[in-house]
């Protein structure tokens, strides 16, 4: 679908533009690496059709976008954060002890995680979640014992798989990625291997039994990338046998360059992410500061512009771009239009 004229939506805010003179006039957003190019894609059309400067938006990643938002209220703090998880209520308690005490939550779509690697390289072309823990866990089961993580290659814990060495680029600890990426695929493999059970037999309680399926193994066979998806590319591009955790929509748009392998049977693709059937999807969000609402020129009518169906429903551009619609899009819109904020963290 073509954004180059918008011409009704823009028309409806029109009227609202350059009410309130602020020493600053641009919306301000930070945040998801995942969330990045989708913001950015309504951020340029905002500012093609509506009497509203561009949005500035910036990356950084999950965690570090929701400290920003977090830091208070004013024209010298940032009006939305980008997520590509769920805030959490330490955060929400953290925003209120500075001051931001409404904040409009607001969940856009699906993107779905994948693992891909060179076009050219090793045949990674399907995985379970118990192949990607026993390359990258700290510790695993062998011969029925726990022991430090020594696995060189592929093949040597799943003769399916190519005689590769290992060599995995991980989003870091600060991307929502690396969230979705532990509770869904490293949880569930240290299940499937049995690594959970024995943590648990040898005296570990349920929380660090977890905390032990999620450690990931420091021995450079797996690298925590702290940069946006752009960073993991290259990583991949200079090492043959690379793996990379990526979003959905960024395999997509760099098709040409990668192959992705499935999880647990499933191919990673819209329809299997917008059914549930691909086991490692997740909600994108972004969380809008109430109080900047009316002071902030744009802010309301930008996030309005996100959400409607021409640009995040079926046939519109973020859906080219790789999003899967949220089936309940006319209740987000209704939360922005209302600006509906959530809930006080409990004290």
């Amino acid at each position: 679908m073509s954004i180059a004229k918008l011409t009704v939506l823009a028309a409806a805010a029109t009227a609202l533009s350059a009410t309130t003179a602020m020493a600053r006039d641009q919306v301000q957003i930070a945040g998801s690496s995942t969330v990045l190019p989708y913001a950015s894609i309504v951020a340029e059309a905002f500012g093609e059709n509506f009497e509203f400067p561009t949005p500035v938006v910036e990356s950084g990643g999950s965690s570090a976008g929701l400290k920003r938002f977090c830091e208070g209220v004013g024209e010298n703090t940032i009006d939305i954060a980008n997520a590509s998880r769920q805030i959490r209520e330490k955060e929400v308690k953290a925003c209120a002890d500075a001051g931001v005490t409404e904040i409009i939550e607001v969940q856009f779509g699906y993107d779905g995680i994948v693992f891909a690697s060179q076009q050219d390289g090793p045949a990674f072309s399907a995985f379970e979640p118990a192949d990607i823990y026993n390359a990258l866990a700290a510790k695993v089961v062998k011969d029925g014992e726990v022991v430090d993580n020594a696995y060189n290659n592929w093949n040597e814990f799943n003769s399916e798989l190519p005689d590769a060495e290992i060599a995995a680029f991980i989003p870091g600890t600060k991307h929502g990625t690396r969230e979705v990426f532990e509770e869904k695929v490293l949880l569930q493999g240290c299940e499937d291997t049995g690594a959970m059970k024995a943590f648990t037999d040898g005296g570990m309680d349920e929380d660090a039994a977890e905390d032990q399926c999620m450690a990931v193994r420091t021995d450079g066979k797996s690298v925590d990338i702290d940069g946006d998806y752009t960073e993991t590319l290259a990583r991949i591009q200079s090492n043959p046998n690379g793996i990379g955790v990526f979003g959905l929509s960024f395999y997509e748009n760099n098709a040409d360059k990668l192959k992705v392998a499935t999880m647990g049977g499933v191919e990673p693709k819209t329809e299997t992410i917008a059914s549930g059937e691909y086991p490692v999807s997740r909600p994108l969000f972004f969380y809008i500061k109430k109080a900047h609402i009316g002071t902030i020129p744009g802010l309301k009518e930008y996030a309005s512009f996100f959400v409607s169906d021409e640009i995040a429903g079926d046939g519109g551009p973020l859906a080219d771009y790789g999003l899967v619609p949220t089936p309940d899009l006319a209740d987000v819109q209704a939360t922005v239009e209302g600006e509906t904020a959530i809930e006080p963290a409990s004290n």
